[in-house]
């Protein structure tokens, strides 16, 4: 594996505060899931201090290093759909969740 082949999926979170301690809790968990599908490498678990979430809530960021774009979209195909149902059944409309994905350069 080069580092040009690696890529970061990257998720942001803005959750209500009222469940933070919930959901950091649950977080922890679901990362550790994640990592062991196919494919992860590595994750970090970031809390965002700037932008300063609005007044009320929380934000996390969290970069899952994948091997490649191949796994990555093994995730997508097999996997994502019970990943992200999991929070939504759990914490429904308390928290919001935005996506991006990075290559390393």
């Amino acid at each position: 594996m080069s580092a040009s082949d690696e890529v970061i999926y990257e998720v942001n979170l803005d959750v209500d505060a009222g469940i933070e301690a919930d959901y950091r809790t649950w977080l922890h968990d679901h990362v550790a899931r994640m990592l062991a599908l196919p494919g992860f490498v590595d994750a970090r678990m970031t809390e965002v201090l700037d932008p300063a979430p609005a007044p009320g809530r929380v934000v996390f960021c969290v970069h899952y290093h994948l091997r490649d774009e191949a796994a990555l979209q093994d995730y997508f195909d097999r996997h994502a759909t019970g990943m992200r149902g999991d929070g939504m059944a759990r914490f429904g409309d308390q928290f919001r969740a935005s996506r991006r994905v990075l290559r390393i350069v």
